[in-house]
């Protein structure tokens, strides 16, 4: 059973990338609208404008919290960043807001570098819906 236990957990963590802050962490701008986001049925993320990306950074990581309902998991996606931070609605899916009345939601993007591993800025914004 031990045996078992082992192989088991090192196998779960074989595809886990474990992440590094880097030394110069960014404070990156972000801001976004919710726009056309239907309630109840969004899967497609709003636009968004991130600002102060290191040069480093080749991935952007979106992540959604309901602050009203943490438990709840919305996702979020990543992209590959080619030097802009505006970021069209619907680059990744997710779990669209969907509240019996208005929620505070938190959108956390990380910048990464290429592989996945350094994290070379972070910025939070939030934003009630609807």
């Amino acid at each position: 059973m031990r045996r078992f236990l082992v192989v088991a957990s090192a196998l779960a963590l074989a595809g886990c990338v474990t992440t590094k802050d880097a030394p110069n962490l960014a404070n990156l701008t972000v801001d976004f609208s919710w726009g056309d986001t239907p309630a109840c049925g969004g899967t497609k993320a709003p636009a968004f404008t991130v600002g102060n990306i290191p040069a480093e950074t080749k991935w952007l990581e979106f992540q959604m919290t309901d602050l009203d309902a943490p438990a709840f998991n919305h996702g979020g996606g990543t992209v590959a960043y080619a030097g802009s931070g505006n970021i069209p609605a619907g680059a990744f899916s997710y779990v669209g807001p969907c509240p019996p009345m208005p929620h505070r939601y938190q959108w956390t993007v990380t910048a990464l570098s290429g592989g996945k591993d350094v994290v070379h800025g972070r910025g939070k914004t939030t934003k009630t819906f609807p």
